[in-house]
């Protein structure tokens, strides 16, 4: 697959996280530590995507940091969600997962 296509399906992943996050709480609820592990995973395969796409690590664990620390802002704005520390710290943790693992060719 060509680094064009990876950084698209980078930018429909970020859609869906944002699609994902407009969701009011009540319709969103894994039990802690599973939410963790959602966020962890799911800014992992951004990472990884963003790598994939020919961005250097470091360029591709900084997208999805801020990415995430825009995340928790947005859902600081929906109904039942609330801004949370731990949230991006998960998103932190699986961004350096991905960019660790999502080697470009």
């Amino acid at each position: 697959m060509t680094r064009r296509r990876y950084l698209a399906l980078a930018l429909l992943w970020a859609a869906l996280i944002f699609l994902a996050s407009s969701l009011p709480g009540s319709a969103v609820g894994l039990p802690s530590p599973w939410d963790k592990l959602a966020h962890g995973l799911t800014y992992a395969v951004l990472a990884w995507l963003l790598r994939r796409g020919g961005l250097p690590a470091a360029a591709a664990l900084g997208l999805t940091v801020l990415y995430g620390l825009s995340d928790e802002w947005h859902q600081g704005f929906v109904a039942g969600r609330s801004k949370d520390a731990a949230d991006l710290l998960a998103d932190a943790i699986g961004g350096l997962f991905g960019s660790l693992i999502g080697k470009s060719n």
